[in-house]
């Protein structure tokens, strides 16, 4: 039975969302005495969509669809990214006003972001804990991006004079960590992305030349 003509089937693929541990590295073998991702996964033919430094932990995507795949990672898509950034200090509104406006690293100034100061998180204890210092208080932001510069979140608090303790990324684009424990993944089905046709990449032969 034919379908309609307005009826378009989409191809669906696989998305994995894994709350990645601190410490583990966004590949899956293991270096340098830290863990890989086969240490938590066991699931063929999947790759990671972006990275997230060892050191941090929370959300990262695996797919195994190379457009899906190069459409979360690449900047150009401007897919927001949202992290809690526990911070060295008492965060100050200046400081969060700078972030939101956008600052000047090393490689250039950043975009416009979201930032906002909140109470500590409920989320699981990091192992090992971070190192607080006697007599100096740590403080709490939301922070959300649409980059994807080595380290940028790190580097941005930095640059405002409050050095980040711990960073989580909570949320990707509309995935979220949501109903994920530490070291745990859910895989869902999404539609694939198409890829550009091969139609328009080609050149436009002369008029009247045939293919040799």
């Amino acid at each position: 039975m034919r379908q309609p003509h307005n009826l378009i089937a989409l191809a669906m693929t696989k998305l994995l969302l894994f709350n990645k541990p601190f410490g583990v590295l966004s590949q899956f073998t293991a270096a340098d005495g830290h863990p890989g991702l086969s240490d938590y996964l066991n699931i063929p033919k999947i790759y990671p969509a972006g990275r997230l430094d060892r050191d941090s932990e929370g959300l990262l995507l695996l797919t195994d669809n190379g457009a899906l795949q190069a459409q979360i990672s690449n900047p150009r898509f401007k897919l927001p990214k949202t992290y809690f950034a526990q911070l060295e200090g008492d965060v100050t509104e200046l400081a969060i006003a700078r972030l939101a406006e956008g600052i000047t690293l090393k490689d250039g100034p950043t975009r416009p972001a979201s930032a906002r100061r909140v109470a500590a998180p409920v989320i699981w204890p990091r192992f090992p804990p971070i190192r607080e210092r006697k007599n100096i208080p740590t403080s709490w932001i939301e922070l959300t991006i649409c980059e994807g510069r080595n380290r940028q979140v790190r580097r941005m608090c930095a640059h405002v004079g409050f050095p980040v303790l711990r960073l989580v990324r909570t949320q990707i684009g509309e995935w979220s960590l949501d109903g994920l424990a530490l070291g745990e993944h859910r895989q869902i089905k999404v539609a694939a992305p198409r890829r550009p046709s091969q139609d328009k990449s080609r050149k436009a032969r002369p008029a009247g030349k045939k293919p040799s």
